[in-house]
């Protein structure tokens, strides 16, 4: 067979988040190192550091397609071997339409397949179980998708317990923070009265305005800053993090990030109860209950408060996360990824 010719169909942008995106600039970047030829369809919304991304590893982006016929008539155009679907909004015929049409296809989902009829499905969240698919489902934490820059920056060993006076705390949620995460969670930090050094990546400019009305504490500074590519090397340097639980969670498991997690969003659900369960990560509880009125509200912030004031007070038990964390993740899942993925396709198909 020729060079793989792999097409990968994702969004981006401030409300989409950007999640389906990093996971998929990932498994582009494994597929590049053994020889594919990757191209990247969708849209990518006023994101200039997402579009520089995609420039620097050489991918072009393409707009579309949408619909099962669009899907299949660009898989021929690129000559395609294979499809990957990342999207909640696709409609989900199209991974059937690409696999009668001879197209390997991999859907990638999360908790919901959709109904796709796909020759495989990652479902890369802890714990993740589909009983019933027609294809092979490649399942769990050790499928993690993650960067060149996350893996590189991975550390021989999880860090060990540190005693700082003033912890320095990094909170992201996201690379747009789309559901607005970071003020009510600065706010929750500044509550518990425990000097912080806080960092807080702000991916939209009303969130900085929100955050410029909080005032910090005795000892408590605030610092935001805007999405960045060394975030990394922000994780690696925090002695904690407090994040969003969605796929930003696999990353702060490869690095040993001893983190607080908030649910915010529906489909984060059962992979954030799973992680907190096994003690991957601290729980902060569900954003909407954290945003709510009232006595309810009160009582999930307070709540929020006293498990994060219990870590920041003791590198123990943030020791413990990162450890627990660090060995769960090993940063190969991308590589078991396109192992299979390659396994699958045809020797010779329809677009050779």
């Amino acid at each position: 067979m020729s060079t793989i010719r792999v097409g990968i169909r994702c969004d981006a942008g401030p409300r989409r988040g950007v999640g389906h995106l990093v996971r998929c600039l990932a498994l582009a970047e494994e597929f590049q190192a053994r020889g594919a030829h990757v191209t990247m369809f969708g849209t990518v919304e006023r994101l200039d550091w997402a579009v520089a991304e995609l420039a620097a590893r050489d991918i072009p982006l393409h707009t579309g397609p949408d619909t099962p016929a669009d899907l299949v008539e660009a898989a021929h155009r690129h000559d395609l071997h294979v499809m990957v679907l990342d999207s909640y909004e696709l409609d989900p015929a199209g991974a059937g339409a690409l696999r009668a049409a001879g197209v390997c296809t991999l859907a990638v989902v999360d908790g919901d397949s959709r109904g796709q009829d796909a020759d495989l499905y990652l479902d890369q969240n802890y714990g993740a179980r589909h009983p019933r698919l027609p294809g092979r489902l490649l399942a769990g934490s050790a499928y993690a998708l993650l960067r060149d820059s996350v893996r590189t920056a991975r550390p021989p060993t999880p860090p060990p317990a540190t005693t700082v006076g003033r912890p320095r705390v990094l909170a992201f949620f996201g690379g747009t923070d789309a559901v607005g995460a970071a003020p009510v969670l600065t706010r929750v930090l500044v509550a518990t009265g425990h000097p912080i050094d806080l960092t807080v990546v702000v991916g939209r400019p009303e969130t900085e305005a929100e955050l410029d009305e909080i005032t910090p504490g005795r000892g408590q500074t605030i610092r935001p800053v805007p999405p960045t590519g060394a975030l990394p090397s922000l994780i690696t340097e925090a002695d904690l993090v407090v994040s969003a639980a969605g796929t930003s969670t696999w990353e702060l498991c490869c690095l040993g990030a001893p983190a607080a997690l908030v649910c915010v969003v529906d489909n984060q659900r059962e992979s954030y109860h799973q992680v907190v369960r096994h003690g991957l990560a601290a729980g902060l509880g569900e954003l909407p209950e954290l945003t709510a009125t009232g006595i309810a509200g009160r009582a999930a912030r307070a709540t929020a408060a006293r498990t994060l004031n219990g870590l920041l007070s003791s590198p123990q038990r943030r020791a413990a996360l990162a450890a627990r964390a660090w060995s769960a993740v090993d940063g190969r899942g991308r590589a078991r990824v396109v192992d299979a993925v390659l396994a699958a396709v045809p020797t010779t198909t329809p677009t050779d």
